[in-house]
């Protein structure tokens, strides 16, 4: 594995080959997380989230999320991981648009399907990013260069394909009105029965429709968009648990604290130690 460090030790970037340990053992990284997948099929594991795909392609995960593909064997298979001290992804939001797309989105799936084509360049671009991690000294400069290009390229692919509606099978106008009342409603609202009321539709049909148009139910949408929240507060804000605990509605922080851990494995304070608060908290919305 070609890999750049920090001062105190922590990885900061990383590309390597993706052997079937790495593919097939459910893993969460501190880093975000991308598998370049040249050919094949398989299923992506993300969470609570089951994502079918075809190569080539590339698979996106955000920070700890638990994370794994069901088949080991992809030939030539690249994983590419970065810290957001190395790349802050918020806080070059403009430029790559990838925030909210490739990562933090729980509504569009986590695959980019790539042509032939699309695939040679990405193939080109990691090529080029190892060759300056053989550097005796790599530029963290060219390093970034790379990766921002890589980036903002998968993000306009992704975008492509979301306005094509390539992801979805047929619209649903009631999903989109779901996913807007779930955006609004997540704090106060937390059960299915909630949405399919303002919905004018049965739980039942609200269930069969999620599942067909998101891949997920709305049990587990209404916990990831509040899990998705507190993520954000705890890496893009210097707020205390408790005051975040207290923004997210949450009887106390230690209840928040339970309900954190059983979705994502690691303690809310677990989680800002490993990922680090974001460069731009200081300026952030929350």
């Amino acid at each position: 594995m070609k890999e750049v460090y920090s001062g105190s030790g922590g990885l900061l970037l990383g590309l390597k080959a993706a052997d079937e340990a790495a593919l097939c053992t459910p893993a969460q990284y501190p880093l975000y997380t991308v598998f370049f997948i040249p050919a094949g099929a398989g299923t992506f594991h993300s969470d609570f989230g089951v994502f079918n795909f075809e190569g080539p392609a590339l698979l996106f995960s955000t920070p700890l999320q638990l994370i794994y593909i069901q088949e080991c064997k992809f030939p030539n298979c690249k994983m590419l991981q970065f810290h957001g001290d190395f790349y802050c992804i918020e806080f070059h939001r403009e430029e790559v648009s990838c925030n909210g797309l490739l990562f933090n989105n729980i509504y569009i799936d986590p695959v980019v399907v790539l042509s032939d084509k699309e695939a040679g360049l990405f193939d080109s671009l990691l090529t080029d990013l190892n060759d300056e991690l053989d550097e005796a000294v790599p530029s963290e400069i060219i390093l970034r260069a790379y990766l921002q290009l890589f980036l903002a390229k998968s993000s306009a692919i992704k975008l492509k394909a979301v306005a094509e509606n390539k992801d979805k099978t047929e619209k649903d106008e009631q999903m989109d009105r779901f996913k807007k009342m779930l955006d609004e409603h997540f704090l106060t609202l937390h059960r299915p029965s909630d949405y399919a009321t303002l919905l004018a539709m049965t739980p039942d049909n609200l269930t069969k429709r999620s599942t067909r148009y998101f891949k997920k139910t709305p049990s587990q949408l209404i916990q990831e968009r509040l899990i998705l929240e507190a993520k954000k507060q705890l890496h893009l804000t210097r707020k205390s648990i408790k005051e975040i605990a207290w923004n997210l509605k949450f009887q106390d922080e230690f209840y928040f604290s339970r309900v954190f851990k059983k979705f994502t494995k690691v303690s809310p304070q677990a989680f800002r130690d490993k990922t680090g608060i974001s460069i731009v908290a200081d300026r952030s919305k929350y």
